[in-house]
């Protein structure tokens, strides 16, 4: 759940203001250090560029998922800076000592100590796939013509792959969380969908994945307004799409977080021959949501709060369709009507989709069958990484894409459906 991913701390992915210029100085590059607020930390990175004779000032913070910030200089010479943002009531001042900037971050009355060095962190992700690939991909698109959307994809093949031959692979729609995403469900230079699909290419599945409406190379489509279930329709023509190749012999959905949930109203509908939901929501959103909320606090370090009716009454829930929409979705009865089989998972650090309240939840609704697979992953988060707190702000800071033993049953679950 994308969407409310963080609602505390330093909301930098909301910082705007004009890129101010300043003689050129010393201090020229990228600086990148710790602002650490209680147990957690965010790492920050300030660019002082060189611009026509000038220095112009830029913040990352690559942990939300934020790059290229404008920022207003207030002050800089060769041996100090301070920056601010006024719309957050944000400011930098820092000066440099035995090579670091050493300085304070301060918002809102509240001031932290963080000490810069020079050079920005290096960004590992092993299990990114590397070329060349020995299987075939092809750039597709598909229409949503209900919504105006047209989809942008790509379609894997799976390894040995032979156009035309009798026997067909099995096929699996990727459908990303909530917020808009491209086709790899790109987040803190993890690529998920894309290891997900290499992986299971190489184990004779084919995939599609797709930008989200009016993201990428898809186009149309409103976004302002959407809601969940104009998201569905978005895939429920990409099911259509692989239905119409006629080059498969089932046609799946693989869900993330809000996928999930739309995984089981393309399943309670008959859309889909089978269900893969890493970590789908299992009880009303607004439920989901408070839990959620307090589950963060609580590992913030904070008293947690929230009721659902607080969370309710909050400006933002009212003002938003998606969360408008959301909070009152209950997805019980689509999961009470999905006779597919289903592979369910979770991780039980996941703080945004709690474990225990959701996986335990979609165990007791889905009707029984023995082909149905509910799987709890120890020490694994949202994104089924290997994890230390489970909160939002690691995401970034692991190097794990998404853990090789979610890939193995992935692919060992879906094979066994042939």
């Amino acid at each position: 759940m994308k969407k409310t991913i963080i609602t505390i701390l330093l909301t930098v992915v909301a910082l705007t203001g004009s890129a101010q210029v300043q003689p050129t100085t010393a201090l020229l590059g990228s600086w990148s250090g710790k602002l650490k607020i209680g147990s957690m930390s965010l790492t920050i990175v300030l660019h002082l560029e060189q611009a026509d004779g000038y220095v112009k000032a830029s913040l990352d913070s690559p942990d939300q998922g934020a790059k290229g910030i404008s920022v207003f200089k207030e002050y800089l010479s060769d041996d100090s800076v301070a920056v601010k943002v006024e719309s957050l009531d944000v400011t930098y001042r820092a000066k440099l000592k035995d090579g670091k900037l050493d300085g304070k971050f301060t918002q809102r009355g509240f001031t932290f100590p963080l000490v810069m060095t020079k050079g920005v962190p290096e960004v590992k992700r092993p299990q990114m796939p590397q070329p060349p690939f020995p299987y075939e991909t092809e750039e597709v698109t598909f229409k949503n013509e209900i919504d105006g959307a047209t989809l942008a994809g790509t379609l894997t093949w799976p390894v040995d792959y032979i156009p035309k031959s009798k026997k067909k692979p099995m096929v699996v729609l990727f459908v990303s969380g909530s917020g808009q995403q491209n086709r790899d469900e790109e987040l803190f230079e993890h690529k998920p969908f894309l290891v997900i699909a290499d992986y299971l290419a190489r184990h004779g599945i084919a995939t599609l994945r797709y930008d989200d409406r009016a993201t990428g190379q898809s186009v149309g489509g409103d976004v302002k307004n959407a809601t969940s279930e104009d998201f569905a329709r978005d895939a429920a023509a990409g099911i259509r799409f692989l239905h119409s190749k006629r080059a498969f012999s089932k046609v799946g959905i693989l869900g993330h977080s809000e996928g999930g949930l739309i995984a089981f109203m393309l399943g309670a509908q008959k859309k889909t021959d089978f269900i893969v939901s890493l970590a789908g929501p299992g009880v009303q959103g607004d439920t989901l949501l408070t839990t959620q909320g307090n589950r963060i606090m609580l590992l913030s370090g904070q008293l947690p709060t929230m009721t659902v009716k607080k969370y309710r009454q909050q400006e933002a829930v009212q003002q938003t369709p998606w969360i408008r929409w959301f909070i009152d979705y209950n997805p019980s009865d689509n999961i009470r009507k999905t006779y597919c089989p289903v592979f369910a998972l979770n991780g039980d650090r996941d703080c945004q989709v709690i474990s225990s309240q959701n996986l335990t939840a979609i165990e007791r609704l889905l009707p029984k069958s023995t082909q149905n697979q509910i799987k709890e992953y120890s020490g694994l988060n949202h994104l089924f990484q290997h994890c230390t707190t489970g909160l939002p702000t690691e995401y970034g800071e692991i190097e794990e894409t998404i853990s090789p033993e979610v890939l193995k049953d992935i692919a060992k679950w879906i094979n066994s459906l042939k």
